[in-house]
């Protein structure tokens, strides 16, 4: 009976951790569709960050149950690092595409940095004109100016 018990017990770990493997790739796949499928940058933020971090999670359990202790530590810490860095780059990137005007405002539900950051600086983003010694706004350079199609109209 003893031999049952410590076979049952080699399939339940084996069954728990091919369940949290399958889980964590199953959140992974998501995560990467949530990437390709939403429209803007902060739903693309939560699928990248969100899903990924719990299929990448699950994935290092499972994997954990079936190596043997020293490596089970090893994968903890890798957690560990996941858990610390996926959260400050999301923040950070979405800091980034807000201040760019990468992020729609008007589908946000709460906007928190709208007092704390002033909007887009327009000219930050613009390129400079081709020649490099003047600004994009002189007569012609505007597309309104006809530039660009090789006509110019007369002001």
């Amino acid at each position: 009976m003893t031999r049952l018990a410590a076979d049952g017990g080699a399939v339940v770990v084996a069954t728990a951790s091919a369940v949290l493997l399958l889980t964590g790739a199953l959140f992974c796949l998501l995560g990467a569709l949530g990437l390709l499928r939403f429209p803007d940058t902060a739903s693309r933020l939560h699928a990248s960050s969100k899903a990924q971090t719990l299929g990448v999670l699950l994935s290092l359990l499972g994997a954990a149950l079936r190596v043997p202790l020293p490596y089970a530590g090893l994968l903890l810490l890798v957690a560990l690092f996941q858990l610390f860095t996926v959260p400050v780059a999301g923040q950070v990137v979405g800091r980034v595409a807000y201040r760019t005007g990468a992020v729609d405002r008007s589908t946000l539900v709460v906007d928190e940095l709208a007092g704390r950051l002033g909007p887009p600086d327009p000219e930050a983003a613009a390129e400079p004109d081709d020649t490099g010694n003047g600004s994009a706004d002189e007569p012609g350079d505007r597309p309104e100016d006809g530039a660009g199609d090789g006509r110019r109209r007369e002001a």
